[in-house]
């Protein structure tokens, strides 16, 4: 496999060549589990480790490697395990601040192209989180892309008052409705998907983005588990992995997430946005700044009659 092929362009290239020595090789973070990575080069995976020597460099958890990350490690090609000795800069990244109370940041993917926001038309369909991931997605530089699964589960009316939902919100994000069961909706998914472009699946548990990735492989390589008698569906993924799908496209599955954390960046700082505690309500913000995006809580009068949250780009 040449590594154009696992999303490789000029701009990492160049990079590689700064962090890199010649002794070391270029491959691509495809799964994490507990600290454990396995990558992959031209030659193909490997399980890995960080160094101590850059893990003693790094001065956030979010500088070490994630998934989707460049990295640069060993270069032994008879090596059934390797070493991870830098991170390559990220054209694009998507993280979250840690569950529960911690102000940490958390890593989810790296050097994504689209990001692919699941929710179920029946049990999961939430608007405001809808809306903290898309500011998740504008923060890292990411495309976004709503995939509304199950409607074999409700009408086709249900179905458009929640695309209405969606936007009369102001959302303009593109949005494919999905039936794992029927496949009405596959194609659209499989027609957006580009080779050498790479997707990220994320959202609740349960929603089915392992089944969409069996059926977007072609197989039954993730394990998935039927829904209960009410139609809501149960945890599966337990590890972020990405897949390099038979027409050329990369996508990385996520584990569900019970909480999505809002985040702001100005440059080099940054600095964590508790949801409760944003209580700013107008567009004309009294801030200084450049480059900046801030989630803002409008207090604005909407159909469901509550506050939402919206990216706003600051320059």
């Amino acid at each position: 496999m040449e590594l154009t092929e696992l999303g490789m362009d000029s701009w990492f290239k160049n990079h590689a060549r700064e962090y890199c020595s010649a002794e070391q090789r270029i491959a691509r973070v495809t799964v994490v589990e507990r600290g454990q990575y396995t990558v992959r080069s031209e030659h193909g995976d490997v399980s890995a480790k960080a160094t101590r020597k850059f893990m003693k460099a790094t001065t956030s958890s979010i500088d070490m490697a994630c998934v989707g990350d460049w990295v640069c490690m060993d270069n032994q090609d008879s090596e059934e395990y390797t070493s991870i000795h830098a991170v390559l800069p990220r054209k694009s990244f998507l993280r979250r601040k840690s569950a529960g109370k911690s102000t940490k940041l958390q890593m989810i993917a790296a050097n994504i192209d689209v990001i692919f926001i699941v929710q179920s038309c029946h049990y999961d369909f939430n608007v405001s989180r809808l809306e903290r991931y898309l500011v998740m997605a504008t923060e890292g530089h990411v495309e976004p892309v709503i995939i509304l699964t199950k409607t074999d589960l409700v009408s086709t009316d249900i179905l458009q008052q929640l695309i209405t939902e969606i936007r009369d919100e102001g959302i303009t994000a593109r949005i494919i409705a999905l039936s794992n069961v029927t496949g009405t909706g596959l194609n659209q998914v499989k027609e957006s998907m580009e080779r050498g472009k790479t997707y990220c699946l994320v959202g609740s548990s349960g929603v089915g983005k392992s089944t969409l990735i069996n059926q977007l492989r072609g197989d039954d390589t993730l394990r998935t588990q039927t829904v209960s008698t009410s139609g809501e569906g149960r945890h599966t993924t337990v590890c972020r992995q990405l897949f390099v799908l038979e027409q050329g496209a990369l996508l990385i599955d996520t584990p569900g997430m019970r909480e999505v954390g809002i985040l702001a960046v100005n440059d080099g700082w940054m600095t964590t946005l508790m949801i409760s505690m944003i209580l700013l309500c107008s567009a004309d913000l009294p801030i200084a700044a450049t480059k900046m995006y801030v989630a803002v809580r409008c207090c604005r009068q909407s159909k469901r009659g509550h506050c939402t949250w919206n990216a706003i780009r600051i320059t």
